[in-house]
């Protein structure tokens, strides 16, 4: 299945999680992140159960520290 993840197309094996997402696509650590998935924010205790779906527009925002 194919998302597009801040405006980048993804290949996915399969219906899968955000969290399962994640693993696949990004190696990265999760604290600070926030995820919208087609313009709706999905809270961090959904990300293991909410299922993407085929053509999903997924944006990732890292907070990052400054000033």
């Amino acid at each position: 299945m194919e998302v597009t993840i801040n405006n980048q197309n993804y290949l996915l094996n399969e219906a899968c999680s955000i969290e399962q997402m994640l693993a696949a696509v990004i190696s990265t650590e999760t604290n600070g992140l926030a995820i919208a998935v087609n313009q709706t924010i999905i809270s961090k205790s959904l990300w293991d159960t909410y299922v993407l779906n085929p053509g999903d527009q997924i944006i990732l925002i890292k907070a990052t520290q400054g000033g």
